[in-house]
């Protein structure tokens, strides 16, 4: 618990820094991209999961990732087509995204270990959501 709450402490640090850096609309669209395409993969996982007749719970947890990495995968489609993302002020939508990403990279903090491993490793989907997002903010 204490390291979901740090954990969620140091993304929104981050955010906020990028925020002063970047500029809040980049951080939206990157963030946005790179939720869409993890919650796709965690989505994808869950799937995998039921597939496999692991849990029961896993169908449940797909749909719900596939739906949150649709929305986020319109908002950030919304956001490089040059429009607004309507009802939410800026400094709300980092803050959800913030939740966001943390319950990201616990759900592959989570996969990692369940096929056994240790480490840090579990990052490199978040690196590569990451990088991805902003490769494509950057081309657009």
């Amino acid at each position: 618990m204490k390291q979901a709450i740090g954990l969620l402490a140091l993304v929104a640090l981050g955010l906020e820094a990028a925020r002063a850096v970047f500029g809040a609309e980049t951080v939206l669209v990157v963030v946005d991209g790179a939720l869409a395409l993890m919650a796709l993969m965690i989505a994808g996982t869950f799937l995998w999961l039921w597939l496999e007749r692991t849990t029961p719970l896993a169908l449940g947890m797909a749909f719900s990732w596939l739906g949150a990495g649709l929305i986020a995968g319109g908002w950030w489609l919304t956001r490089l087509a040059g429009g607004p993302v309507r009802g939410v002020s800026e400094a709300g939508l980092i803050v959800l995204l913030g939740l966001s990403l943390v319950g990201a990279v616990l759900h592959f903090a989570v996969i990692h270990r369940s096929f056994g491993y240790h480490g840090v490793n579990f990052l490199w989907p978040v690196a590569l959501a990451l990088g991805l997002s902003g490769l494509v903010f950057a081309l657009v």
